[in-house]
C-alpha cells in the first residue's frame, strides 16, 4: 500500500491515524507528568486503535483540517523498527507489524495494529483508551461493559452446512458409542443406532450436523474440506538450539481417535524415556512425560483454541520438554495468575460437553488442576504458562524430576490417606520445600501443620519447613549448623543455573522469603565457610562456588557434606 492509498483510506474510514513525527515521536509517555500528555504516545495510540478494532498508525504525514495531507517524512525508529515491534509486544502483549514506505524520497513509517481480543480491552498505564479526533480518552463504563460481555457464539455448536453422515469416520463413531456406554454405565448404548446417539449428544439438530460433530468424528477428507486448520502438528528436536526438526507428524483426523495416535507418537521409547528413582531396594520408573498430563494438555488446547486463526495446535517435543501452543490466548477472564481458581468458559462449549459425556475429560476446568496435581506428585516443574500472550496459549511441560525425596514423600503420604491432599495442599508443600513461606494458603497451612506434614520454624515470622518424614526419606536434616536446608537449596540452585552470580540473582531467587539484608548475611556466612568465593567490587561483585565443589554434581549435597565436617 502506498502513502496516497493510505490517505484515501483515511478519508473513507476512521482506522488510520496520521502523525507528523518529523523528528521522532514519544514512545511511552516520556517525561510528562500529566496523564493526558503521557498517553499521547506510540503505546497510547496502539492501545486506542486496537480497542477500536485495529488500524494503522502512520508517522511522517502531516494532517490538517481543510488542507491536503502533506508527506513530510520521519526519522522515527530509523533502523530500529524490529526493536520497536519487540518493545511494543513486550509492554502490551500485542503483535504489530511495522513497515517503511518511501515517497518523493521521504520516509514514512506505518504500524499495522490488530484488533483487541474478543471480550478484552487493552490499557496504557491503567487507562483503556479510545480516540476522539487527535485526542485520546478513557472508555466509558458502558463501552467497557459491552466489551467484557462480548460473547462469541459457541463455534462448535454452529451448523456445518455441507457435512453429511458419509463424512463421519466409522472408527470414531464406534469409539464414541463405546465411551458413551462406559461413562453412562449402560452397555446397551453400544447397540443404539448411530443417529440416535448423535442426536442425544446434540451433534445433530434438525438433520444438520454441527462443527463439534466434524471435529470429533469427521474424516480427514472432511476436516480438510470444511475446517482445514483443525489439526495437531508435532515436531521433535534433539535439542532446543536445533532449527530443522528431527521428525514431524501431522494429525488431521477425528479427535475421538486422534488423541490416542498423538499420544502414541509422543510416547515412543526413544522420545519418552523412563526416569528412575531408587528408594532403598525399590526402583520407581517414571516416564519423562506423564500420559494423563499430556492428554489433558492436548484436549485443553483443542477445546480452548480459536478456530478463527489458521494455526494448527502445535507441539514441539524435546528430550527434556514439551511445548504446546494453540491460537486465541486465554478465554475471557482467565490469566496465568488465576488459571487454577477461576471457572473458565471454553470457546467450544458443545465440544466440551460431548467429551465430558463420553468420559474423555472431567468437569470443565478440572484439566488444569489435574496437570498441576500430577506434576507435583512426580516432583516435576509446574506447568508453565508464562509465555502465553494475547494471541496464543503457550504451555511448557518439563521432564526433569526436581527432588527424588519429595516424590517419595508425597507418594507415601497419599498412599496412606483416604482423603487425598488436594492440588492446593501439594502446592503449599512444594513452596515450603523450596524455602518459600509467603503467599501460602492459610487453610492448607493449618491442615498440613495439624498433621505434622510441615513444621513452623518460627511462629513470629511464619516460616515453615517440611515435616520429619521428608528429612528421613532424604536422609538429610532440616538444618545443618545454623543453616536452613531450604535456604542452601536456593543458593545451590542459583549456581546450578550459572556461574558468576550477582547479589541481585540471589535476591530474585529468594523472592520475599528473606530480606536483602538477610540474604547478604547468609551469603557472607557461606563465604566464611569457604563454600562461596567473592570477586570484584561494588556493582561488579560476583560470587562463585569454591573451586573444590563439582558443579556437575548435586551442589546442595556437597554443601551439606562440607558443613557436616
Amino acid at each position: 500500500m502506498t502513502v496516497k492509498e493510505l490517505i484515501k483510506l483515511r478519508e473513507s474510514e476512521n482506522k488510520v491515524e496520521f502523525k507528523e513525527a518529523k523528528s521522532g515521536y514519544n514512545f511511552a509517555g516520556g517525561s510528562h507528568s500529566d496523564p493526558r500528555e503521557r498517553r499521547r504516545c506510540v503505546l497510547g495510540y496502539v492501545v486506542a486503535l486496537a480497542n477500536e478494532g485495529g488500524g494503522r498508525l502512520v508517522f511522517g504525514v502531516r494532517e490538517k483540517k481543510g488542507a491536503p495531507h502533506e508527506i513530510v517524512g520521519t526519522n522515527f525508529a530509523d533502523g530500529k523498527l524490529g526493536e520497536t515491534e519487540d518493545e511494543i509486544y513486550k509492554r502490551l502483549s500485542i503483535r504489530v507489524k511495522a513497515a517503511e514506505l518511501f515517497e518523493d524520497g521521504k520516509r514514512v513509517v506505518v504500524f499495522q495494529i490488530p484488533s483487541r481480543p474478543v471480550g478484552q480491552f487493552l490499557q496504557f498505564e491503567g487507562a483503556p483508551l479510545m480516540r476522539i479526533g487527535d485526542s485520546l480518552r478513557f472508555m466509558s463504563n458502558d463501552e467497557m461493559r459491552k466489551i467484557l460481555e462480548e460473547s462469541a457464539p459457541d463455534f462448535s455448536a454452529k451448523v456445518c452446512d455441507e457435512l453429511t453422515f458419509e463424512d463421519l469416520d466409522t472408527e470414531a463413531l464406534t469409539v464414541m458409542k463405546e465411551r458413551y456406554a462406559i461413562k453412562q454405565n449402560n452397555p446397551a448404548f453400544k447397540t443404539l443406532p448411530d443417529m440416535q446417539i448423535l442426536s442425544d449428544l446434540e451433534l445433530i439438530e434438525n438433520n444438520k450436523f454441527n462443527y463439534a460433530a466434524l471435529l470429533l468424528l469427521g474424516t480427514r477428507k472432511a476436516l480438510r474440506k470444511y475446517l482445514s486448520n483443525a489439526a495437531v502438528t508435532i515436531e521433535y528436536r534433539l535439542n532446543h538450539s536445533m532449527i530443522p526438526y528431527t521428525a514431524r507428524a501431522e494429525f488431521q483426523e477425528p479427535l475421538f481417535t486422534a488423541i490416542d495416535k498423538i499420544w502414541a507418537y509422543i510416547n515412543q521409547p526413544a522420545s519418552n524415556p523412563l526416569l528412575h528413582i531408587r528408594d532403598k531396594f525399590n526402583i520407581y520408573d517414571i516416564p519423562s512425560f506423564n500420559e494423563e498430563v499430556i492428554r489433558e494438555a492436548i484436549l485443553n488446547s483443542c477445546l480452548h483454541r480459536s478456530y478463527d486463526f489458521s494455526d494448527d495446535v502445535f507441539i514441539k517435543q524435546y528430550p527434556d520438554e514439551i511445548v504446546i501452543t494453540n491460537a486465541g490466548g486465554f478465554p475471557p477472564g482467565v490469566s496465568k495468575e488465576n488459571i487454577l481458581t477461576i471457572n473458565s468458559r471454553p470457546r467450544s462449549k458443545r465440544l466440551t460437553e460431548v467429551l465430558q459425556k463420553t468420559g474423555f475429560i472431567e468437569r470443565s476446568g478440572q484439566g488444569v488442576d489435574k496437570m498441576f496435581y500430577l506434576c507435583l506428585m512426580e516432583s516435576k516443574p509446574l506447568p508453565d504458562f508464562s509465555h502465553t500472550d494475547t494471541y496464543q496459549v503457550d504451555l511448557r511441560l518439563k521432564a526433569k524430576i526436581i527432588d527424588n525425596a519429595f516424590y517419595l514423600f508425597l507418594n507415601k503420604i497419599q498412599s496412606e490417606r483416604e482423603d487425598k491432599l488436594n492440588v492446593f495442599d501439594l502446592l503449599t508443600l512444594d513452596k515450603i520445600r523450596q524455602g518459600i513461606s509467603t503467599d501460602l494458603l492459610d487453610s492448607s497451612v493449618d491442615k498440613l501443620q495439624r498433621e505434622g506434614l510441615i513444621k513452623s520454624q518460627s511462629s513470629a515470622d511464619r516460616k515453615y519447613v517440611l515435616g520429619d518424614l521428608y528429612y528421613e526419606i532424604s536422609q538429610q536434616p532440616a538444618y545443618i549448623k545454623e543453616y536452613r536446608i531450604s535456604d542452601l537449596q536456593i543458593v545451590a540452585g542459583c549456581f546450578e543455573k550459572a556461574n558468576n552470580i550477582a547479589m541481585s540473582d540471589f535476591v530474585n531467587a529468594f523472592g520475599e522469603n528473606l530480606s536483602r539484608m538477610q540474604i547478604k548475611y547468609l551469603i557472607s556466612k557461606l563465604e566464611e565457610e569457604r563454600l562461596i568465593i567473592k570477586s570484584g567490587l561494588g556493582r561488579h561483585t560476583r560470587y562463585n562456588v569454591d573451586i573444590n565443589i563439582d558443579t556437575k554434581n548435586n551442589i546442595l549435597k556437597q554443601f551439606i557434606d562440607i558443613l557436616s565436617k
